[in-house]
């Protein structure tokens, strides 16, 4: 039996990285997490526990999650890889992919208010790329961000469609805040790994990925809610006149799966839909949805980060033939959907 490994398995992207692989293989999934931010398996997985002991638990006979720090974790793996099995009573050997959300994000509150803390990523991400250069996973995933992009192409007057050569490591611009320079050295360790060390990576430059069970830190799942208690006043941070590039979680798991099949070489390509939505955009939609027409008011206090992001997906669609398949509209409405779920 192949076996998956999955740091950061109970935060959004990882939990349904987790919950695609069980249901899309045979394999066997360990995914790790602190729960600093995740929520705990017992509440999104269908499946029965088989055994539970201290910080390890098994569901079933596939999955199995250690709740702890993942760099915990990575110190048994790369001092004692046996112990790491018989803890687990699992036998490995080598593992297959290795998909690596583990990190501290937060929304925009956390970037901007505690961009230290977010520093702490360059730790998690150096124990782990030291791990897999002795390892060797068959196949690595390193999740980038759009926020590695230069915060000079994403301005008012500078609103341009992010293609991945705007990332230049001989001619580096300016990322967005110390989430940015981490994405980014992450991605140059990728690099090294590949070309060094023979490592399998492929680096995903993800845009702003939402879905029906995203924390309501992040601005679209909370904007839903809202709209379904038919806020009014609709507040929105900062004008409501910034943009962001919308990707269902469904689609960039699709992407991620596809890309690892032929990306190797620790290259990064973007995930997005290529299209620029406006906060005020999705407000709009949200309360269309909610049957109303509210007014919309500017807190010009909050943090709102760049005021233009999104990509182009002209590489991905020449080199993978992949193209996302739920509108936005489409994604939109699962979102309001499960809110109003959930009020009710």
């Amino acid at each position: 039996m192949k076996t998956h490994l999955v740091s950061g398995g109970c935060g959004f992207v990882g939990r349904n990285m987790v919950k695609r692989l069980y249901h899309t293989t045979e394999d066997r999934i360990i995914f790790i997490d602190n729960l600093s931010v995740g929520t705990h398996p017992d509440t999104w997985l269908s499946v029965d526990k088989s055994d539970a002991n201290e910080n390890i638990t098994h569901y079933g006979e596939r999955l199995i999650f250690i709740q702890d720090d993942f760099r915990n974790t990575l110190r048994i793996l790369i001092n004692d890889f046996a112990a790491f099995e018989k803890s687990l009573e699992v036998s490995i050997g080598t593992f297959a992919d290795v998909f690596h959300f583990a990190a501290i994000v937060g929304g925009r509150a956390m970037i901007d208010g505690d961009p230290m803390m977010v520093a702490l990523d360059l730790s998690i991400d150096a124990e782990f790329f030291y791990w897999i250069t002795r390892h060797k996973p068959d196949r690595v995933l390193y999740p980038s961000s759009s926020a590695a992009y230069p915060v000079s192409k994403q301005t008012e007057s500078n609103t341009i469609q992010l293609t991945e050569s705007d990332i230049d490591f001989n001619n580096m611009g300016q990322p967005d805040m110390t989430y940015g320079w981490t994405k980014l050295t992450g991605e140059f360790l990728a690099k090294i790994a590949a070309e060094h060390y023979g490592v399998k990576i492929t680096c995903i430059r993800p845009f702003s990925g939402y879905g029906e069970d995203q924390d309501l830190s992040y601005p679209i799942p909370a904007i839903a809610k809202r709209a379904a208690l038919r806020e009014e006043p609709f507040e929105v941070w900062g004008s409501g006149y910034q943009g962001r590039d919308f990707v269902h979680i469904d689609d960039v798991l699709d992407c991620t799966l596809e890309a690892m099949k032929t990306i190797h070489d620790g290259r990064a390509i973007n995930i997005g839909m290529g299209r620029l939505s406006t906060f005020r955009e999705i407000i709009g939609i949200f309360c269309e949805f909610a049957g109303y027409k509210p007014e919309i008011k500017a807190l010009l206090d909050k943090p709102v980060g760049v005021f233009s992001r999104y990509c182009s997906m002209e590489n991905v669609e020449k080199e993978l033939g992949w193209k996302a398949k739920i509108s936005l509209r489409e994604g939109l409405k699962r979102v309001y959907d499960k809110a109003v779920e959930n009020i009710d």
